[in-house]
């Protein structure tokens, strides 16, 4: 079992003038740590979850950029792309641009996109919710053929490719690691099935369903559900002193055991370094053999 932090809060002490060396003292520490990833997310004002929209929002894929530059081992992705934000050309080749100065490190975490406040307020496109679904499998096509070197033009119902050139190649192989967000049973889980080497789902009561459907839809596609990755949103609070590790090691056991392999999460308290400490002496030696 491996741990993945998640970014999602910049409102840190110091505003924006130390964000940029902060953001880095807590990348280069949770890659020595021994995290497995580190994300962001990709919204570009703070989610009503977090906080109000005027706290502060890095835009996610210059973030994972300046992250390339402050990691040396840590898988980088978004949690996730919504599909809506970028034209999939642009987003093949900002995912290939990160995999290549990052030396191989970018996975494409991608879904269809959700927040119709954020889009309004800054004029992004963003249609209804099937036509998001159909948008998203038609990028998902459009990814794979330009992580593998496809020019083949593109002709879809909304996107329309002359030559989807991509150069220089991803170094990841066989492609950047994909990974879908989400649990819609009827299509998300379908596209995982047909389109991505991983998922990621909350932990919730319903998660070992969520994965009985994610089998079955392996099962029409033809795949092989042991080789999709399985990744799971958990909390990664371990308390000022510790009082929670037993409850982190119990929960990712707990989901080790329905086969997942990356427990996934935000670190309350950052940009203090103190939690990623105790994660790192108490959880993730904990976890390691699961």
């Amino acid at each position: 079992m491996k741990l993945g932090l998640h970014i999602s809060d910049f409102t840190w002490p110091g505003g924006a003038e130390r964000l940029g060396p902060q953001l880095a003292e807590i990348a280069s520490a949770a890659d020595e740590a021994g995290f497995d990833r580190i994300s962001v997310m990709d919204h570009l004002w703070q989610i009503g979850f977090l906080g109000p929209p005027e706290h502060e929002m890095l835009e996610a894929y210059t973030a994972l950029g300046f992250l390339a530059g402050h990691t040396r081992r840590a898988k980088l992705l978004t949690m996730v792309t919504g599909v809506t934000y970028r034209d999939p050309g642009l987003l093949a080749k900002a995912v290939t641009t990160l995999d290549v100065l990052s030396g191989g490190r970018a996975m494409l975490g991608i879904g269809a996109a959700w927040n119709a406040e954020e889009s309004a307020g800054l004029g992004l496109f963003f249609p209804p919710t099937a036509e998001r679904f159909e948008r998203l499998e038609e990028t998902l096509q459009i990814c794979h053929r330009m992580f593998h070197g496809d020019e083949t033009p593109y002709e879809g119902r909304h996107y329309r490719l002359g030559r989807p050139l991509n150069s220089p190649a991803p170094l990841s192989r066989p492609h950047p690691p994909i990974l879908i967000g989400g649990g819609g049973e009827k299509k998300t889980l379908r596209f995982v099935a047909k389109y991505a080497d991983s998922c990621n789902l909350f932990d919730s009561p319903e998660i070992g369903h969520k994965l009985d459907v994610l089998r079955q839809h392996c099962e029409a596609e033809g795949r092989d559900y042991d080789d999709i990755e399985k990744t799971a949103l958990v909390p990664l609070d371990p308390g000022e002193k510790g009082e929670n590790v037993d409850a982190i090691v119990a929960a990712l056991t707990r989901l080790a055991g329905l086969g997942f392999t990356v427990g996934h999460g935000g670190i309350p308290g950052l940009p203090s370094l103190d939690k990623i400490e105790i994660l790192r002496t108490r959880v993730l030696p904990a976890i390691e053999a699961l």
